[in-house]
């Protein structure tokens, strides 16, 4: 699993011109799932994501996480994030899982930081052509993929 989370005071999500999801503060997290997920990487990526200490402390200090300061999250699902570009200009997205493998692993993951939060978060819709809008805070964006640990 990949995940680009960022750190924003506004976050939007819009289908057929009607807004599905909206947040403040909080995290947007665009979800790329491959083949080879399962729960193991589910469970290591929303105990990491949650746990992130991003958000600024009393002193401006990155030094909270999303559960510190009770935010907010929307989660995208985004199987461009296991694009492949090595050959040519066209992107092959031969590593991101079939929808009858990602949906479930999808909504396993979505459960799964619900749990981790302590809270409902919000989504897209998996599949659908989908509108983000989102005011990045600082900026801080960060790339995470469960299959390279380090």
């Amino acid at each position: 699993m990949k995940a680009v989370i960022q750190r924003v005071t506004h976050s939007s999500v819009t289908i057929n011109n009607k807004i599905v999801a909206e947040i403040s503060s909080g995290l947007l997290v665009l979800l790329g799932i491959e083949e080879a997920d399962n729960q193991e990487d589910i469970d290591w990526l929303t105990s990491k994501i949650v746990n992130l200490r991003i958000f600024g402390d009393e002193n401006q200090v990155m030094n909270l996480s999303l559960k510190d300061i009770d935010g907010e999250m929307i989660i995208v699902s985004q199987f461009t994030l296991h694009a492949l570009t090595k050959k040519g200009n066209r992107p092959s997205y031969i590593k991101a899982a079939k929808p009858e493998i990602a949906i479930p692993l999808y909504e396993k993951f979505i459960a799964k930081m619900e749990t981790e939060l302590g809270k409902k978060v919000q989504t897209g819709q998996f599949g659908a052509d989908m509108k983000i809008a989102l005011l990045n805070d600082g900026p801080v964006t960060i790339i995470i993929d469960s299959k390279n640990k380090e």
